[in-house]
């Protein structure tokens, strides 16, 4: 029996197991081939233990045949981001500090909430130092492909578990988003993602997160409707995490269920201070029409914001890991960290005072006023969610041909803001590389952007699939 993961949905992949019709082990092994043929190429998992994994399917498979719930999301192989804790496994952060240390002998809380939902753990997915760059290329493990385009990155931070999904390699990764590290992935490998608001996935546990307003955890995964599902079984709240939400009153499974469109919507082709790439703006442009033949009236907003917000995000973001990485400097292994990593965190600290990162937080709170402002005329904004294209891999990405850093500029102010913010593949570049659509919606809104990305997921049709197999 021949399994391809992008062919199925994470539901129907899981009722399949829970009726008996497919084991856990054969979704394993279909994992596992699908590693070893395409890895090499990819490098989207930079470990993977195949026995511990073998083993935790075969349990679940007695448990199924015993009557036990085994769970939503049974038998789903998974790939866990590697800036985050799975047993058995080592958490190297993608940075040669850590690349010997102990492996993890307990998981993160998200993780921990994939297995007890039915996930079967395949190993861990590459991403840059400290998740810092929209490219997931580090010094332990190199560079992760796009596989629309090996010639191109796959973006980051969770690249390696965007392009394991993206190449069927599995249906399911965690991923996070502290700056675009969820968005942007997903945007380029031609997923669907969702950025949550901060509280609503647990990032608690024993380590606090560096990036403590900005950065958020969810999935990588196809669809819209895998969105739903998976989210459905890890959201809640933590007691270890400061910032949890409750459990929102409907259910996102039934938030997406029946579909409308929306009867208004806001759109930004540039958020008022970006240039955008040409075929980037067109295939954007394009999908807003499609919206408005649906019946949407479009509104469209010259200036979203007045400047772009990049140096608060900036600051908030690297004084943060200067915070979380400094004492390297006392026990002589502040030389091992990736040169590029290090230089915006001296940059950060040595032109940024106690007074500007408070400042940060001052702009992150004016820059939301404005999204209140706006949602007055309508409950959703639309926006490329990059303003370019990606680079070769260990590089930045480009405008028009010009590389140039402000290739992501359009997806931190959403963290600044603490939005839920969402991305929807809307087409491909002549080079092959997708190119989504970005949703951003109200404080807590999470389910009316996942409706919003289910709806565009269906009038816009993008249905491919990266064509390396």
């Amino acid at each position: 029996m021949t399994i391809d993961f992008r062919n199925e949905t994470v539901g129907e992949l899981a009722s399949r197991v829970q009726s008996g019709d497919v084991s856990a082990r054969e979704l394993t092994e279909a994992a596992l081939a699908r590693i070893d043929e395409l890895n090499p190429t990819i490098n989207a998992f930079v470990a993977v233990d195949a026995d511990l994994a073998l083993r935790d399917a075969d349990d679940l498979d007695r448990r199924r045949a015993a009557g036990d719930d085994v769970g939503p999301l049974a038998g789903i192989p998974i790939g866990v981001k590697d800036l985050e804790d799975a047993a058995g496994f080592r958490t190297t952060h993608g940075s040669l500090v850590h690349a010997n240390d102990p492996v993890a002998v307990s998981d993160s809380v998200l993780v921990e909430r994939m297995r007890q939902s039915g996930c079967i753990i395949i190993g861990k997915t590459n991403t840059p130092e400290h998740g810092h760059k929209a490219d997931s290329t580090n010094l332990v493990f190199g560079s992760t492909r796009n596989p629309w385009n090996t010639d191109f990155s796959a973006g980051g931070s969770s690249g390696g578990s965007a392009a394991a999904v993206a190449a069927g390699m599995v249906p399911l990764c965690t991923a996070s988003d502290g700056g675009g590290s969820i968005r942007i992935p997903s945007a380029v490998n031609g997923l669907v993602g969702l950025k949550p608001s901060i509280g609503r996935v647990p990032g608690g546990g024993p380590t606090p997160t560096s990036w403590a307003d900005l950065s958020t955890k969810g999935v990588a995964v196809q669809r819209a409707e895998d969105l739903a599902l998976v989210l459905d079984a890890v959201i809640g709240p933590d007691p270890t995490d400061l910032r949890s939400l409750p459990m929102p009153e409907q259910s996102w499974v039934d938030a997406v269920a029946t579909l409308h469109t929306p009867r208004r919507a806001l759109w930004s082709p540039t958020l008022g201070y970006g240039t955008v790439d040409r075929e980037v703006a067109e295939l954007c442009q394009a999908a807003v029409d499609k919206l408005a033949a649906e019946g949407t009236e479009i509104i469209e907003v010259p200036v979203v914001f007045d400047e772009d917000p990049v140096m608060p995000w900036l600051n908030l973001a690297m004084i943060g890991s200067l915070a979380a990485l400094r004492s390297l400097r006392d026990d002589g292994r502040w030389e091992q960290l990736d040169p590029g990593h290090v230089a915006l965190m001296e940059m950060c600290e040595s032109h940024a005072t106690a007074a500007d990162v408070i400042d940060a937080t001052r702009v992150a709170h004016v820059l939301n006023l404005r999204l209140v402002e706006l949602f007055h005329q309508a409950p959703l904004l639309l926006a490329p969610t990059v303003a370019g294209q990606p680079g070769a891999p260990g590089s930045e990405g480009t405008i028009n041909g010009q590389v140039t850093p402000s290739w992501v500029a359009f997806t931190y102010p959403f963290n600044l803001t603490r939005s839920p913010a969402g991305t929807v593949p809307v087409g491909r570049t002549e080079s092959g590389v997708p190119v989504g659509l970005q949703v951003i919606g109200p404080q807590h809104g999470d389910a009316v952007v996942l409706r919003m990305l289910a709806v565009l997921e269906r009038v816009i049709a993008f249905d491919e699939r990266a064509p390396l197999s």
